[in-house]
This record gives C-alpha cells, structure tokens and sequence, in this order.
C-alpha cells in the first residue's frame, strides 16, 4: 500500500487511469472489449464498437474541440493591460531537456510560458521570475523544468539573479505548495501567474487556495478568434470540421484532461 501511495506512483497513475476515459483511450478499450465478447455475446461488441466509433468522431470534430478549448481559455482573459506585481510566477510543462542529441534545451507546444514571462520581466511588471517545474525520473531527461527555463530566460536577456527556482514539482498542487514556500520567505504578496490559457483556471484556483494573491497572465492560446467571424463557415470548412483528425482530437484530450483534473483536485480539497 506504502508503494501504490508512494509519490512517483500516484503521479504514474495520475497519468495511466485517466487516459482510458480520454477519447483515444476509450475506443482502444471498447475495441479489445469488442474482441472478447465478440463470439459470445456479438450485440454487446456491436454496442462496444459503436461507443468507441461515436467517441472518436467526437473528440475528433472540429466544434467540439474547438468549443471546449474556448470554454477554458476564455474565463481569465485579461481585462486591459496587465498591472505591476511583486514577481512573475511561471509553470512547469514548457521544455524538454537537453538531453542528447538535443544540442540544448529545447520548448514544446507551451513554450509561450517561459517566453511570455521573460517578456513581462522586459516590461517591467515585476522583479523576480519565480520559475516552478521538476522532472520524474523515469522520463529519462535530465535536470528540471524550472533549470531548463532559467537557462532559456538569461538567453534572452533575465539576469540570473532576478530568478528564483523551484525544482521539485511534479503536478499543480505542488507548484503552488512550493511557490508558496518562496513567496513567504521573500515576502512576496502579489504575482502574476503564467501558464498556458487552457491550464489558467484550474492553475488559478489552486494558488488561491493557499491564500496566494494571483493575477492571471494567460498565454499560449490554442484557440484564436477568426476575425471573419461567421463568414469563414463555408460548406468547405463545415465538412472538414466533421471529419475527425488528429490534432482536434488531442485538443479535445487537453480539455478533458483540465476539466477532469479539476473535479479531482475539488473533490481532494486543493481547487
């Protein structure tokens, strides 16, 4: 029991048992359903095959995944521009180690992240970039999230010692928990927090949980508006939007993943 409880377990099966709700997730189990029930009992395999189909075609159309990447993005958008704060709290989940034969450290899709904070440190909004982010060791990557950031913020131009590092969470819970150790010890009131806007809601009521006084600083937007507006629906567009692909289907995972995420740190007391 002390294993399954231990903290790289729990973060493995954070990972494994939400991804057979997931669409993709979901239809492979249905189809090895299908398969074990196909000789004896052919109506319930219909009806396994049947669910799957349907949950591909939806996580993988285009207003479905659009929509519910809206409905996350959308809640803490800033109203005006951003006002000064005590320090620039960025997440974990933008970088990918250097490790070989990456020649350095090198972003993913929430790259915006550390690249928006440095920004905001050029601005002036605030003096200190808090950078929180570790790294599970089975990954096989080396260092941490919140080094891997740092280095790419002195590149462009943040001096090493306007930042202050975290390096050993794993999860939301954490980064806060740590950033909250941080911000007593410098006397830290008020920050800005970035993070990718579809993770801003759930990052937001975490940090205000524990007391934190955060000003939401949304970034890497996955879902931008279409200056067309209606226009841009042509029948053309309406019938690629209902062939599922991909990438839609990844998107709608993302939400999911939030939106699950949530009801589980509500229901544990921590959003």
């Amino acid at each position: 029991m002390d294993f399954l409880l231990s903290l790289p377990m729990f973060f493995f099966l954070s990972k494994l048992l939400p991804s057979l709700v997931y669409p993709l997730g979901l239809a492979c189990f249905l189809m090895l359903l299908a398969l074990v029930l196909i000789w004896k009992r052919p109506a319930w395999a219909s009806l396994a095959i049947l669910v799957g189909f349907v949950a591909l075609m939806a996580g993988g159309n285009g207003w479905v995944a659009s929509s519910l990447v809206r409905s996350l993005e959308r809640q803490q958008l800033p109203v005006g521009e951003l006002p000064q704060a005590e320090a620039i709290v960025v997440l974990g989940g933008a970088t990918r180690s250097p490790t070989p034969p990456r020649p350095w450290v090198e972003v993913n899709e929430a790259g915006d992240r550390p690249i928006y904070a440095a920004r905001l440190f050029l601005e002036e909004k605030a003096p200190w970039v808090i950078l929180s982010g570790g790294r599970i060791s089975w990954t096989g990557e080396i260092g941490s999230e919140a080094e891997d950031m740092a280095q790419l913020l002195q590149a462009w131009g943040v001096p090493e010692s306007a930042m202050l590092l975290d390096h050993t969470s794993l999860n939301t819970r954490q980064n806060a928990e740590n950033v909250k150790v941080i911000l007593d010890d410098q006397g830290i009131e008020e920050i800005l927090l970035v993070t990718s806007a579809i993770h801003m809601p759930r990052s937001l009521r975490v940090f205000e949980k524990l007391g934190i006084e955060a000003i939401p600083a949304p970034t890497d937007f996955l879902i931008a508006d279409d200056p067309r507006g209606q226009e841009s629906q042509t029948w053309q567009t309406i019938i690629l939007n209902l062939i599922p692909d991909a990438h839609r289907l990844a998107l709608t995972t993302r939400s999911l993943k939030e939106y699950l995420g949530l009801w589980v740190y509500q229901l544990r007391g921590w959003a």
